[in-house]
């Protein structure tokens, strides 16, 4: 019997001239490469603090490091870890690999030696593309490793700005320190950029299949182990550059330009810039950490049409006093995602700019994208609905059955850009993962959510944030929202307290404005709760910090404050 999912009662509510079916071309990322090379050659490909660089130029590095790494040995199979920043560089190493079969598996930047190595020893790298100044973790690590490619940001920048390379790092990398020259006298160490210098612009031909062979192995967070990597193939990320595009008509080819400050080696910085950017023509404005005035300064210069950024990016934009210096409303998109988009965020957003927020949902595991709420028919907590091709549906969390619509449970997506594989070498955990229901394969997300009648789809919380308290179900993100609106509150991270007689309190971990620091107390935050959450979802515990966990891209991390909270 056919489920309402399947019936898709979204398609109401499609963008007018987007078909909800797809179709795509049956080939590796190194072919879309070269097609788009070809047909925008003389387009500026990458924006990199004032140095142009074209598709042309692009193209020809790209077949350089090709074939440099052909010469050293790698070859299709082969895992090629990237740990870089945001750079030109990181768009040639993934282009390179992709184009001799070397499966790329991206490190986050701010990982520490322990997680270097976990990800180095399990996906089998044997060769590391670093950014210098990152490559003490790596060395820290002691991980055997037959190539080590070192690039300095300062490799693309204009002549006039090489020497003024650190100042273009933000935080704590403005801290760090580039090897001593001395380690290029090392075996197997080599400069980026020399080793492009030495090789022509031929890369081997090799034999891919689109739908079987991996392009990446992203490794996405564990809670109750290490991090595990997600088998993405060469298909995978065809069909989700044609799925976006499809949903977003009104982007055309060749013509926008696009802000490139997510980061590379996340699924959404991914998607946006290194797959959609490049395959579709688009300039992309590439900034290598996140600063505020960088990012305004770049977005009025080149007059973007595409902007995306996880919440917090809209969180500090709303706030911050040169916002309005841009024409928000002359911006084709402005898309959020990485993370849940509070209604507060985008209400206040709204109110600032007079532009709407539009938010993408999906995970590592579905390469970038299942759902994204239509331009225009936006709904305030909705992640919108399934794009081109995907299927989405709620089941329950704990057997493989649909849920109706309105019932809570856990999402499942289904479609072209879903893993087929899993996890590497986690057998066990891929077949947790994965529903099969009147003939489909389904991949359940570990998201609760549910579907309206109409077919919009919300998100509450992740399964392992749910907090049970005598047997109810109290969402985190839920009592977060209601916290969230209080005017004297910054920032603020639910946690589930274990107890032996109710099951689990509610933690409510709080940043403050700096002006009510002192001024307001725990008795007032649950005063304020009173009107606006039933009785047992209001925190029984308070506490006020001067900052929150986050994740590396800015998330808050629940499973860090759950952590500091054992210690306690």
């Amino acid at each position: 019997m056919t489920s309402i999912y399947e019936e898709r009662p979204w398609l109401q509510h499609y963008p007018e001239g987007v078909s909800p079916e797809i179709t795509f071309p049956s080939m590796t990322l190194g072919e879309a490469f070269d097609e788009s090379t070809d047909k925008w050659s003389r387009r500026t490909a990458i924006i990199f603090y004032g140095n142009k660089i074209s598709y042309a130029e692009l193209r020809d590095m790209v077949d350089r490091f090709a074939a440099a790494l052909s010469s050293m040995g790698v070859k299709k199979g082969d895992r090629l870890a990237l740990l870089m920043l945001n750079s030109p560089e990181y768009i040639i190493s993934f282009y390179a690999a992709a184009k001799i079969g070397a499966v790329v598996t991206p490190i986050s930047p701010v990982y520490v030696s322990s997680e270097i190595k976990h990800q180095l020893e399990d996906s089998g790298a044997e060769t590391i593309i670093c950014q210098d100044i990152l490559y003490e973790g790596v060395e820290r690590s002691e991980v055997p490793l037959k190539n080590i490619i070192l690039t300095n940001i300062a490799d693309s920048l204009p002549k006039f700005k090489k020497l003024m390379g650190s100042s273009i790092l933000r935080g704590v990398y403005q801290k760090m320190a580039a090897p001593a020259p001395e380690i290029f006298e090392k075996p197997g160490i080599m400069k980026f950029h020399a080793v492009i210098a030495q090789h022509p612009p031929i890369p081997p031909r090799v034999d891919i299949n689109p739908e079987e062979d991996l392009l990446m192995l992203p490794y996405t967070g564990g809670t109750t182990g290490p991090p595990k990597g997600v088998m993405i193939t060469h298909a995978n990320a065809i069909a989700n550059v044609h799925q976006i595009h499809q949903f977003l008509s009104f982007l055309k080819e060749g013509e926008e330009t696009l802000i490139a400050y997510m980061p590379y080696y996340h699924a959404a910085g991914k998607s946006v810039a290194v797959l959609i950017g490049i395959l579709l023509g688009y300039t992309q404005v590439t900034i290598t950490t996140p600063d505020l005035d960088d990012i305004i300064s770049s977005t009025i210069k080149y007059k973007a049409t595409f902007f995306m950024g996880a919440p917090t990016m809209y969180e500090m934009l709303k706030d911050y006093e040169k916002t309005d210096r841009v024409s928000w409303k002359k911006l084709k998109v402005i898309l959020a995602g990485a993370d849940s988009l509070h209604d507060e965020t985008v209400r206040d957003w709204e109110e600032r700019t007079g532009t709407r927020i539009v938010e993408g949902y999906g995970m590592t595991e579905t390469t970038a994208t299942t759902h994204m709420d239509p331009p225009g028919a936006e709904r305030y907590g909705s992640i919108g609905f399934p794009i081109p091709g995907t299927l989405s549906a709620i089941l329950d969390p704990d057997e493989d059955k649909f849920l109706p619509p309105g019932e809570i449970g856990e999402i499942v997506s289904s479609g072209p850009q879903v893993t087929p594989f899993g996890y590497w070498k986690r057998a066990d955990s891929t077949q947790d993962c994965e529903a099969f229901i009147n003939g489909r394969r389904w991949w359940r997300t570990g998201d609760l959510g549910r579907m309206e009648e109409d077919g919009y789809f919300y998100v509450y919380d992740r399964k392992r944030d749910l907090i049970k308290y005598k047997g109810l179900r109290i969402f985190a993100r839920e009592v977060e929202e209601v916290i969230k609106t209080h005017p004297n509150v910054k920032e603020v991270g639910i946690v589930g307290v274990p107890d032996l007689k109710v099951g689990e309190y509610v933690k409510a971990i709080i940043v403050l404005e700096g002006d009510a620091r002192g001024k307001v107390s725990e008795a007032d935050i649950m005063e304020f709760c009173k009107d606006k959450l039933a009785h047992y979802k209001i925190p029984a515990m308070i506490e006020f910090v001067g900052e929150i966990p986050k994740t590396d891209i800015g998330k808050v991390s629940r499973r860090e404050i759950r952590d500091q909270v054992e210690e306690d």
